[in-house]
This record gives C-alpha cells, sequence and structure tokens, in this order.
C-alpha cells in the first residue's frame, strides 16, 4: 500500500481527471474514490458507467468533471457495453487504454448482475468496480440486495428483512485473476487496488464501500467516519485475491480478533436509516458480521 507522503507527493504530481464542480451531494464518498481511482490508472482510461449516481454527478450538458471519456450506460449494460468498448480497442491494436465499469450496487449486486457474470467468465480485460452505498440512492433510497438487515428505506420502511448479498465473493467464486474490496474514504486503499488492478491482465473487480451521507442519514461531515467505523466493527472487511490466492488487509486482520472490534452499535447508532433497532435486531447483525469474520479468519 502507499504510504501517506507517497499519497501526498501523488496528490500534487499526478493530473486530476476528476475535477471540481461535479453534481455530487456534500460529503459523497464514490467522487472521492473515483477522483483517486482515476488518479491511478491514468488518462488512457474510458469509464462505463451504468445507471446510477455517476450519471449525475458527472455534471450537466454541456459541462463535465471527467477529464477522460465518461460512457453513461443503461443499468443492465455496464459490463456489456465495456466489454464492447475493450473489443473495439483491440480491434485497433491498442491495448494500453484502461476500460473501468463505475457502477453502483444496483447495478452491479441486482440488474447489472448477469452482464457482470459474462463478462467476467469471459475473461474480459476490463476493471469492474462497485461502489456500494448500499441502496438505490439516485431514485429515492430504495433498498437493493446489497442493503443491510434492518435498513429502513423507502421500499423497506419497517426494515429491510434479510442480510445482503456478498458480491465480492460471488465474484471471487468465478476465479478471475484479481478481486479486491475498499473503503471509498480511504484514498490510501483506492489508489493501491486500481494501481494493482491496472498492472493485471484479465477481469478484475473492485467492491468499494461509499458512505452516503443523505441515504444513510448521517452529517456529511461524518463520511469519512463512517467508512473508518464500518471497518472497525467489521460490518465491511478488507482483503484481496489474486490469482486465487487470499489476503487480508492489516486493518482487517486486526479486527478478527473480536475483542478488537468494535460492537456494531458504533456504527448503527450513528446513521438514521437504521432507526430505533430492537436488541434482537442489533444482536442479529452482530451475529452476522462474527459469523463473517469466523469464516474469513479460518481461510487465512
Amino acid at each position: 500500500m502507499v504510504t501517506v507522503k507517497e499519497l501526498i507527493q501523488i496528490e500534487s504530481n499526478k493530473p486530476e481527471l476528476f475535477q471540481c464542480g461535479s453534481s455530487a451531494c456534500a460529503g459523497c464518498a464514490s467522487v472521492l474514490a473515483l477522483r483517486w481511482a482515476l488518479k491511478a490508472l491514468g488518462p488512457k482510461t474510458v469509464v462505463v458507467a451504468p445507471a446510477s449516481c455517476a450519471n449525475v454527478y458527472i455534471g450537466i450538458w454541456p459541462k463535465a468533471s471527467s477529464a477522460v471519456p465518461y460512457v453513461n450506460m443503461a443499468f443492465a449494460a455496464g459490463a456489456s457495453a465495456a466489454s464492447g468498448v475493450v473489443a473495439g480497442y483491440e480491434a485497433l491494436g491498442k491495448k494500453d487504454i484502461n476500460v473501468l465499469t463505475w457502477a453502483g450496487d444496483g447495478g452491479t449486486v441486482d440488474i447489472g448482475i448477469q452482464a457482470l457474470s459474462g463478462a467476467i467468465e469471459r475473461s474480459t480485460n476490463f476493471i469492474y468496480a462497485c461502489y456500494d452505498n448500499e441502496g438505490y440512492m439516485n431514485t429515492g433510497t430504495q433498498r437493493s440486495s446489497s442493503t443491510m438487515k434492518h435498513t429502513k428505506t423507502t421500499t423497506t420502511p419497517t426494515g429491510k428483512g434479510m442480510h445482503k448479498k456478498d458480491i465480492a465473493q460471488i465474484v471471487a467464486a468465478h476465479d478471475i485473476p484479481y478481486v479486491a474490496t475498499c473503503v471509498a474514504t480511504d484514498p490510501q486503499e483506492v489508489y493501491t487496488v486500481f494501481s494493482e488492478a491496472k498492472e493485471i491482465q484479465g477481469a478484475k473487480f473492485i467492491h468499494i464501500l461509499s458512505p452516503c451521507a443523505p441515504g444513510w442519514r448521517f452529517a456529511a461531515s461524518r463520511t469519512t467516519e463512517m467508512g473508518d467505523l464500518a471497518v472497525k466493527t467489521g460490518i465491511f472487511l478488507l482483503w484481496k485475491q489474486v490469482d486465487g490466492e487470499l489476503t487480508v488487509n492489516k486493518r482487517t486482520l486486526k479486527y478478527l480478533d473480536k475483542s478488537k472490534r468494535l460492537p456494531v452499535e458504533a456504527y448503527l447508532n450513528e446513521q438514521g436509516r437504521f432507526g430505533s433497532l430492537r436488541k434482537d435486531q442489533i444482536q442479529d447483525l452482530q451475529d452476522w458480521v462474527d459469523r463473517r469474520c469466523d469464516k474469513l479468519a479460518r481461510r487465512v
């Protein structure tokens, strides 16, 4: 992972490929992650964004924040469109272009999962990044299958009834060259995983937890804190699988020890989307976290 000193140098020396003036909400973690992803990938990058917040915060025509080609695409077609872009460049003999699908959880875990599975099964040479804000935030905060259990959304006003789908593990089961997770609020992690993915041939997948201030109902000034709490409580696990070999991030490795993890209440109580959870619901989420941490610990 890049050091803080290296990150400061990167900040100064690498061009800004996602510039100021976007239409993002205050405190948007997705924009922060995209900015650092593009710094890692460089100017020879094409972004394909299926229907999501990313179609809005790119900017309003005729202006845009992206300094690289940016293709707005239909909800279900993020991976399919990227496959076409890759094939087009390969037909022209251009093999040094980074093709990035930048999709929300709705366009990945739900509507786009078929196209994603097909593209990575075909070993398409692209990077698919899912910025996971755990809901359809662009259309009114509806639940997705990546929404945490007991979350109150506009379509689950009394709380969602099932745990979120583990998209990173589903993709890892395809046995592709590179799968990684990171938190959008940590530029070091984002820059590192995209730099690694850039150097690998074949299909790459990056799952990014992206705290959403209006959707999760916390103050925009606390976005970074929410990302940090997700890791410290074990809600979100940091790991990567490269050519079938699992490596756990040092931060998550520490918190696989339950005695060092914060209780889930430290995360839940800071977000209005969880409302007033009963003790049994909190325990349900704590048990879910403990099971996932124990399962990962057994694999290490």
